[in-house]
């Protein structure tokens, strides 16, 4: 009840001075009342970042989301103020005393921490919404990442997933089609199996088989002995931050992002499970140029038959089948609706896909992000009125999400490319046009793949 008084607080005070601000207004000048509310949304946002960053779980995720996805909250010249303030988000959470650290990794390792490792830095090297990351030694001399649970996060989530049948409730008035009772299990689920380090190591040990020895993506080992419920023990790997990679030139950040795309597209349709998670704060370029990804607590599977049934979908977009097309989403469940028009519903398809099923180089940016998340399920989407037709299983949840959040780190790259040629190598089967294609191609082929 505390932690949703907080926000609720704040948006009851905030929205009384808005009010103040429009009332105010009406004396002025139509320009000096828009600068005024766009100066008085700029000053709310910034107290959300302060509030939503002392919070510890599902509301701070909030938070670390809008930071590399732009959704319109402030008026365009207040944008990249406000990405920054979010920013902040990523990589720097409510610290937590090391004392009190220390008795949650001794408890679940049932030993000293002088006895578990030969040495051990107090200082957090990362913060997350649910614990910190400190860097270790253990006895055979390997350097590794130790991931720790904050004491009593697990109680701190929960309790911001009692307000998510209300969320979700307040959700469908965006998506009018939305199963609210399956979507909101669908997303608890997913949460609370990310308060379970133990199941997060097992999926890290999973994506670690799929792509050990691959050219250029990275997933650290696990130490298995050394991880347990609210601790994980893995290798410790260096590189360069988001961040830092925002300013490299544009022929590497070309290259990352197609490292991006391949990664989480490619988990998703080529294996059937993925990170549901794209972050910038998930991944960082290594010295020999590979990428390394982290965090696998928002962990997805889904069967073949799912992944094809998405595929089929997408192949009916690219070739313009719009009849085909409806059937198909009918089938599936997304088409409860029966007046719906098949060139409407190819239109809408291609607003939401056209990034990566058009035929041409196209260089990302985050508008193109807010221009996606728009139209997937607000009411300024012109495809507002043929979302109350539609719904969403919960078995794609997922997937939806994945799809928008790595478009968003893309475009903060603002990565170029012919994405749709890379996604014909799972869609059609087609031989690789890129460089890392043929060198991913090459590591499959010698998997057995």
């Amino acid at each position: 009840m505390r932690r949703s008084a907080t926000v609720g607080r704040l948006a009851a005070s905030e929205a009384a001075k808005q009010f103040g601000t429009r009332a105010a207004n009406l004396a002025r000048s139509d320009e000096a009342a828009e600068a005024a509310l766009a100066r008085r949304q700029m000053e709310t946002a910034k107290q959300i970042v302060a509030v939503l960053g002392t919070m510890k779980g599902a509301a701070m995720k909030l938070g670390q989301v809008l930071s590399f996805l732009d959704v319109g909250l402030v008026p365009e010249e207040y944008r990249e103020e406000f990405q920054k303030e979010l920013g902040k988000l990523r990589d720097s959470a409510p610290t937590v005393a090391f004392k009190q650290m220390k008795k949650v990794i001794e408890s679940d390792l049932e030993d000293k921490l002088s006895n578990l490792f030969d040495d051990f830095d107090e200082e957090p090297i990362a913060a997350a919404s649910i614990g910190q990351v400190y860097r270790a030694v253990v006895p055979d001399g390997r350097e590794v990442a130790v991931k720790v649970q904050y004491p009593g996060v697990n109680a701190a989530v929960r309790a911001d997933l009692q307000n998510l049948g209300m969320l979700m409730r307040l959700g469908k008035v965006l998506v009018p089609g939305l199963d609210v009772k399956s979507a909101t299990e669908e997303i608890r689920l997913r949460i609370f199996e990310e308060l379970d380090y133990e199941l997060e190591a097992q999926n890290q040990r999973r994506m670690v088989r799929v792509y050990r020895g691959h050219p250029f993506i990275v997933i650290p080992d696990v130490i298995t002995s050394m991880s347990r419920e609210r601790v994980l023990v893995g290798e410790f790997i260096r590189g360069t931050g988001f961040e830092a990679l925002k300013q490299e030139p544009q022929e590497e950040r070309d290259r990352l992002g197609e490292i991006i795309f391949r990664f989480f597209f490619g988990s998703m349709y080529r294996h059937g499970e993925f990170s549901g998670d794209p972050h910038p704060g998930n991944f960082m370029r290594m010295d020999d140029g590979r990428v390394g990804f982290l965090d696998f607590g928002l962990f997805k599977k889904i069967d073949p038959e799912v992944a094809e049934f998405e595929m089929a979908g997408q192949r009916a977009v690219i070739e313009g089948r719009g009849m085909d097309l409806v059937e198909h989403l009918r089938s599936g469940g997304f088409l409860p609706g029966k007046n719906v028009d098949p060139e409407r519903v190819i239109e809408q398809a291609r607003e939401l896909t056209w990034w990566y099923l058009t035929d041409q180089e196209i260089a990302l940016k985050p508008s193109m992000a807010t221009r996606v998340a728009v139209d997937m399920s607000d009411p300024r989407s012109r495809y507002y009125d043929q979302m109350r037709q539609e719904s969403l299983p919960a078995e794609h949840i997922f997937g939806r999400r994945l799809e928008l959040l790595t478009l968003a780190v893309m475009s903060q790259l603002y990565a170029r490319g012919n994405w749709y040629r890379v996604s014909r190598e799972w869609l059609y089967g087609d031989d690789p046009v890129t460089e890392l294609g043929r060198q991913e191609a090459d590591f499959y082929a010698g998997a057995g793949v």
